[in-house]
């Protein structure tokens, strides 16, 4: 969904009349607000696969409602399809909200994050989200679409079931909430540790809670899930003193140590297990708002206060929701449309904010992130970012940057190549996000952003180091049949899946490596990579026209159906779309 976006968005640069604008402009003159264009909930589908919160422009903190609660697994343990629908956490079609999650992905075609799930509710306190062991309601609420405002940077729904107003705001690092209750002398604040987005029963492999005073918690915790080592911390700051607090355990407790002599539930201020859900009561007036600032970090709970403190040390919701719609305004200017429709406008507008969702912001206000190999380290002369999704995102989404992301894209670059030098394959990044390479697709793409950027002339990294590491993800024989396409000079159909597709997609990326060492210089690995760009060949069937499956043997695969999409060499395509996939020789 996010590819149709992006190629919408770049059609569009080149079909309409538009003026770009490059940042020193921006800050000085924007033309007018183009943030009025912006419908967050264009592109949601069936699928759900955008998320309509409250963010920052590439921001860590994407703070959106979650509106379901569904395991991965089915009691049997097959596959439940539903939590696909998921993978942003939020569905249109859902008439009740759980609550408000910090971390989502949005386009993506595969699901994890829903970190840190926050949820005010008044009157009996209730801690499970859907039902309870006894089949009564939980901790939702309905809500109706007419209540909602989505805006660039701005979120805004009645929680109908508890008469709250909530409102939603973010700085790059840091989510900020605003609940307006009615009078009640039973309020509560749920921060759910248990939930995510894509959940199974072990996914959470640990968490904690430290209550440090009446209105400050510090924490972390720990997943397994398409990120396989994931540690997120966070700072949760309260407007106003909590009168009392506690949590309940979803695990099964088979030691405790000496913390069996405390009651733990309740007013007890270290919290920690497996699954865990928290809340803090209150008294509320009429009317009355409770503000939560809730920052996160890769690094530690350190980290998370001191980006809190760095980016919203004040209590003015307003402040810091006009603070960040400027930042999209900058953005969104950088394509002024000038002969759309108003329609037309809004899909451009929310096409382009969408584009400028991800990659993420991957460090603390100090530069320190967590790293591919667990370790902390400081950027140096760029800005770290996370989730690269590239399989998708080389296409359009890294040559639109080009054009008006220019700095971020060479950050990204520069991210990339950290990754690779922490990674212990030495590889650069295939599909990775928070500290973690998930492995998802094919092809080693970041080196089709590398080539383009250099093509360009964009960016100031360093390109011999980025053509060793491009050579080094080249050469691992381990990874996802490279060893064969080496040695056989195609990927025979009988050793891996997907073997036209993988094929194809190295053929291109080794071009890219090759247009690299042009441009470095390097004449012997451009005459290598060269020679294999052009392996394409020889899974092209001269006598059927169709790039077609090969054996180890030499032979094409028998049983062959250019129209099917399943089960034929090839990936999210067939050999009809993927016969023209040699964007390098393009004649």
């Amino acid at each position: 969904m996010k590819n149709y976006i992006l190629v919408f968005c770049v059609f569009l640069l080149y079909a309409c009349n538009v003026e770009t604008s490059n940042t020193e402009d921006i800050t000085t003159h924007i033309k007018e607000d183009f943030t009025q264009y912006v419908n967050p909930f264009i592109g949601t589908s069936k699928m759900g696969h955008v998320f309509p919160g409250a963010t920052a422009p590439f921001g860590m903190v994407q703070l959106s409602p979650q509106t379901n609660f569904e395991l991965m697994f089915k009691e049997d343990g097959s596959y439940n399809s539903d939590t696909y629908k998921y993978c942003a956490g939020y569905q249109f079609q859902d008439t009740t909200i759980i609550g408000f999650a910090h971390t989502n992905f949005s386009g993506t075609g595969h699901s994890d994050l829903g970190d840190f799930l926050v949820m005010p509710t008044t009157g009996e306190l209730i801690l499970d989200p859907i039902l309870t062991p006894t089949q009564r309601k939980g901790f939702y609420s309905t809500f109706s679409h007419d209540s909602e405002e989505a805006s660039p940077g701005y979120y805004k729904v009645n929680l109908d079931s508890y008469n709250i107003q909530a409102e939603l705001t973010a700085s790059d690092r840091v989510g900020y909430h605003k609940y307006t209750f009615p009078k009640s002398d039973d309020a509560h604040v749920i921060l759910d540790m248990v939930y995510n987005v894509y959940q199974h029963n072990n996914k959470n492999v640990w968490t904690f809670i430290r209550v440090e005073n009446d209105s400050l918690i510090t924490g972390y915790r720990q997943t397994k899930g398409w990120a396989r080592t994931r540690k997120v911390f966070f700072a949760m700051q309260f407007s106003k003193p909590f009168k009392s607090y506690g949590h309940k355990k979803y695990n099964e407790e088979t030691y405790d140590g000496f913390y069996r002599r405390f009651n733990q539930e309740e007013n007890f201020p270290e919290i920690a297990g497996k699954d865990v859900r928290a809340y803090f009561n209150f008294n509320t007036e009429e009317g009355e708002s409770i503000e939560i600032k809730f920052a996160l970090s890769s690094v530690n709970t350190d980290g998370a206060l001191k980006n809190l403190r760095a980016e919203i040390p004040h209590w003015d919701f307003n402040k810091t929701k006009a603070e960040t719609q400027v930042k999209w305004n900058e953005e969104l200017s950088k394509i002024n449309v000038t002969t759309l429709s108003l329609d037309d406008k809004r899909t451009f507008y929310s096409a382009l904010y969408h584009t400028n969702l991800s990659p993420i912001i991957y460090e603390d206000v100090d530069g320190k992130y967590r790293g591919l190999d667990q370790n902390i380290h400081s950027s140096q002369g760029f800005t770290n970012y996370s989730i690269f999704s590239l399989w998708d995102t080389y296409r359009a989404l890294h040559p639109l940057f080009n054009i008006t992301q220019t700095e971020r894209n060479n950050d990204m670059i520069k991210s990339m190549l950290a990754h690779h030098d922490e990674s212990v394959h030495n590889m650069l990044p295939i599909w990775s996000h928070y500290a973690n390479e998930n492995w998802c697709m094919i092809g080693y793409h970041a080196t089709s952003v590398i080539a383009d950027a250099m093509a360009k002339n964009v960016g100031d990294f360093n390109h011999e180091r980025a053509l060793q590491a491009s050579v080094n993800t080249a050469n691992v024989r381990y990874f996802d049949g490279l060893g064969d396409y080496i040695d056989y000079e195609y990927v025979p159909d009988n050793k891996s899946h997907s073997s036209v597709s993988k094929t194809l997609e190295y053929a291109y990326n080794d071009w890219c490596i090759a247009q690299i060492a042009i441009q470095v210089g390097d004449d012997s690995l451009a005459e290598e990579f060269m020679k294999r760009s052009e392996y394409y060949n020889n899974v092209f069937d001269a006598s059927t026209g169709y790039m077609r499956p090969r054996l180890s043997n030499g032979d094409f695969r028998e049983n062959f159906d250019p129209m099917d999409t399943h089960g034929q060499g090839f990936i999210e395509g067939n050999a009809w779309n993927y016969g023209l996939y040699v964007p390098q020789n393009i004649d």
